[in-house]
């Protein structure tokens, strides 16, 4: 199952609404991934730094596959993609993988535009929402062109409180 496949099937098993407005299937966070957060000793931000090694971050989340937590960020370099599973415990590099799945593949385009008009990476865009909002931690980071902008949504989670806001990479 690729990874936008697993996201909108977690989100349909058990959904919490981020902000308690209408949302979208990619905007939703399961209950598993709230319950296996605590476990998390590295911050999103850690592992966006790690992932450089293997090229520019484009995106990264915390996820549940196959029940058990990981930490994802998609990378870009000389044109190819690639998905960096980082240790959430201790932020070492875990596995790497170009991205082949059309879908993936994608979104990894989409994201890496957005970063090429983008003038903050990833871990500041992260670092300033996590920063104006007090006790959340960064869950997710993705960027996306708006009205030919580049912006990032970043997932943020409190305890069992989801909220995502859209932080400017200009």
């Amino acid at each position: 199952m690729n990874r936008r496949q697993l996201m909108l099937a977690s989100a349909a098993a058990f959904a919490i609404g981020w902000g308690g407005q209408p949302i979208h299937a990619e905007e939703r966070i399961d209950a598993s991934l709230v319950t296996a957060m605590p476990n998390a000793k590295i911050t999103l931000q850690q592992a966006l730094t790690a992932a450089a090694e293997h090229g520019q971050p484009i995106s990264a989340k915390f996820e549940v596959e196959d029940g058990k937590l990981q930490l994802s960020v998609y990378t870009a370099k000389e044109g190819r993609f690639s998905e960096a599973l980082v240790d959430y415990v201790d932020g070492k590099l875990a596995k790497t993988e170009f991205i082949t799945d059309d879908d993936d593949l994608a979104s990894a385009k989409a994201q890496s535009a957005a970063m090429a008009k983008a003038k903050i990476d990833l871990k500041t865009a992260a670092d300033k929402a996590a920063g104006q909002n007090p006790g959340f931690r960064a869950i997710s980071v993705t960027p996306a062109l708006k009205e030919g902008r580049a912006t990032a949504t970043v997932g943020l989670l409190r305890g069992e409180e989801p909220k995502t806001v859209e932080q400017a990479l200009d």
